[in-house]
């Protein structure tokens, strides 16, 4: 059996996946839904740490999943256990090499409005969450259903970069770009070599066209068994 673990982006929690879960249940697929803890004191890193212990407790086939920010969550959790991992899948996923991260990816605007943001809520360490309309969920159904899920980011898990052995581009890895996209991910994705493809949705596409991609996911799973 394959085991998919579906890994949330930056302000999201396990419920992003909840359309994509079933359509691989019902192909024969087991699935994880592991939590990134927002509080305040949690990072990169941290994340990553959730995610290993996840892995570790998985004993078949492994497609590991990261949607936009844990892209860097998983690839440094694959670093940790390479040999647990089967493939990695970037849903438009942030990726780079060693010492990547969000915040030395992404544009100085974005990095801006991060920083901004945080400073003026709370206590300055975490990131309030935006309207679902940046994660390209304009429908009405969809964005009321979005954005009242939606929870505020600790700053710490855009400060701090990955720390990768290489461990991880041993492990064969896809990138599945959305279309249209706020960011260049497919080139992300091809900078640490992996193939990609690309898919007609918005960022949270998971929200809007959940069995397009569980087939792209599930291709995955073909992929490994012709290898």
């Amino acid at each position: 059996m394959t085991t998919y673990m579906l890994v949330h982006g930056a302000w999201h929690g396990p419920w992003a996946w909840d359309r994509v879960v079933p359509l691989l249940d019902a192909a024969g697929a087991r699935t994880l839904t592991p939590e990134l803890d927002a509080a305040a004191d949690r990072g990169l890193h941290d994340h990553a740490e959730a995610v290993v212990a996840a892995i570790d407790t998985v004993q078949d086939e492994l497609v590991l999943v990261g949607h936009s920010y844990a892209g860097l969550v998983v690839r440094e959790a694959a670093d940790a256990r390479p040999d647990a991992v089967d493939r990695v899948v970037l849903v438009d996923g942030w990726a780079g090499p060693d010492g990547a991260g969000m915040l030395n990816l992404a544009p100085e605007a974005f990095a801006t409005f991060v920083r901004t943001a945080a400073e003026t809520f709370e206590d300055g360490r975490r990131v309030p969450s935006p309207p679902p309309a940046m994660f390209g969920i304009t429908g009405d159904g969809d964005a009321a259903w979005l954005a009242p899920r939606l929870q505020p980011q600790p700053l710490r898990s855009f400060t701090e970069v990955t720390r990768l052995t290489g461990a991880v581009d041993r492990i064969p890895g896809t990138g599945i770009c959305c279309n249209p996209s706020p960011f260049p991910f497919d080139r992300f994705a091809k900078d640490v070599g992996y193939r990609t493809v690309t898919l007609d949705g918005p960022h949270d596409v998971m929200l809007t066209d959940p069995e397009p991609l569980a087939r792209l996911l599930l291709q995955e799973r073909e992929a490994r068994s012709l290898e």
